[in-house]
């Protein structure tokens, strides 16, 4: 079980009704399932995923983010999570606006590109960087738009989005983020936690 998905289900209210975006093979799904929520959904753009979870038993529908959120009203869910799939959407601005539109609030993680490894990969090897987070190469990552801790802060800052609760991890240590010490945890976070509302 992905550290990430325990600090996502501690961040979920018991019995909430949640939405999972990009929900892959439901691992997380399942989890809070068994141990947050009965009330859980799933939006899943591909069909083998998508048989994979209703083989388990989950409830989940398969469907394009950036087009599909649309048909869900406002404000039907009290979460809906996207873990590390933002970089991935044509329009990420959108996919936002819209989660912010189906949630009271969203629980969004990023795989950060400014991460010192990525960094140092970057400036020594003059490649692209492959880690544990970005696991890709250039030429075969669904990943479009990468972004760091501190580009998300600045994005949120621009939009009207508040940010609820950010949290830095860095293997198994979760630390919390400010304004304050975001420039130190862009650099040793791999992986930014946030709940963001609408202001």
């Amino acid at each position: 079980m992905k550290k990430e998905y325990k600090i996502i289900s501690e961040l979920i209210e018991k019995n909430s009704k949640a939405l999972d975006v990009g929900c892959g093979n439901g691992e997380l799904m399942k989890y809070l399932f068994e141990n947050k929520t009965k009330d859980i959904r799933g939006l899943e753009i591909s069909k083998k995923s998508v048989q994979n979870c209703l083989s388990k038993g989950l409830p989940v529908i398969e469907g394009d983010a950036e087009n599909d959120l649309i048909q869900f009203p406002n404000h039907s869910f009290d979460y809906v999570i996207l873990s590390q799939t933002l970089q991935a959407f044509l329009n990420p601005e959108t996919v936002i606006s819209n989660l912010l539109r189906v949630g009271k609030k969203a629980i969004v993680t990023i795989p950060n590109f400014g991460y010192w490894k990525v960094r140092l990969e970057l400036l020594i090897k003059g490649t692209m960087p492959v880690t544990k987070n970005l696991p890709y190469e250039w030429h075969n990552t669904p990943n479009l738009h990468m972004c760091t801790i501190k580009d998300f802060f600045i994005f949120c800052e621009k939009r009207n989005v508040k940010i609820v609760k950010s949290l830095a991890l860095n293997q198994d240590k979760i630390s919390e983020i400010s304004f304050k010490n975001l420039k130190y945890k862009n650099i040793i976070s791999e992986l930014g936690i946030f709940i963001i509302e609408n202001k």
